[in-house]
């Protein structure tokens, strides 16, 4: 029996949908981690409205993002991709990582959607100071660090880069309490300064 490591059944009905829909050439899809997933929940008048597609999985890294990729964002023939990833391969949900190995595979994914003709934002990842379930983990300067690479990649292909940590950030390099209940995921305030600060990206 092949387990589903990358979790491809999540959206695969919703997918489905989406294909036998006529594409109007606007469509955008979140891609992520629970940053992402857990946004529409807050706001989800923003996803509606917008006709947003949301594409995030809880707990995923780098590497399971990449798998469903095609499955989640090529194959639904999007305009514009907003890619927010990496925070849980920081905090090894899947095991130690090197920072060139996540920055690798966001380098795929920003790849396959130029290749395919769909715009990228690739979006910096939320400071945190600690992980609640994997205590062991000193996270902040590794997220310094690549968000640093993942500016520098932007800069170099010239790619829009979607700058959320340096405006939510606190002086202790966590995520500002005002956005956040538990140190690492957005609350509703979170998701609105993450809002505000995307729409200057969207066109």
């Amino acid at each position: 029996m092949q387990i589903d490591w990358a979790y491809l059944e999540k959206y695969a009905l919703e997918n489905q949908k989406l294909l036998k829909q006529v594409n109007d050439g606007k469509r955008i899809v979140f891609i992520g981690d629970s940053i992402t997933e857990f946004w529409e929940r807050f706001d989800l008048v923003f996803f509606s409205q917008n006709n947003y597609i949301n594409r995030g999985i809880s707990g995923q890294t780098t590497s399971q993002i990449f798998e469903r990729f095609q499955s989640d964002v090529i194959d639904l023939q999007p305009k514009c991709v907003i890619i927010l990833a990496g925070i849980n391969d920081i905090a090894e949900n899947n095991g130690p990582i090197s920072l060139e190995e996540i920055m690798e595979n966001i380098i795929k994914m920003v790849e396959k959607s130029l290749k395919n003709n769909i715009e990228v934002l690739l979006c910096s990842i939320l400071p945190a100071y600690s992980f609640y379930w994997n205590t062991k983990i000193q996270p902040i300067e590794k997220i310094r660090q690549l968000n640093q690479m993942i500016e520098a990649y932007c800069i170099l292909k010239q790619l829009d880069f979607v700058d959320y940590y340096t405006e939510m950030v606190d002086e202790n390099l966590s995520l500002d309490k005002k956005y956040t209940d538990d140190g690492v995921h957005p609350n509703l305030e979170g998701y609105l300064k993450m809002k505000a600060i995307l729409e200057t990206h969207i066109k």
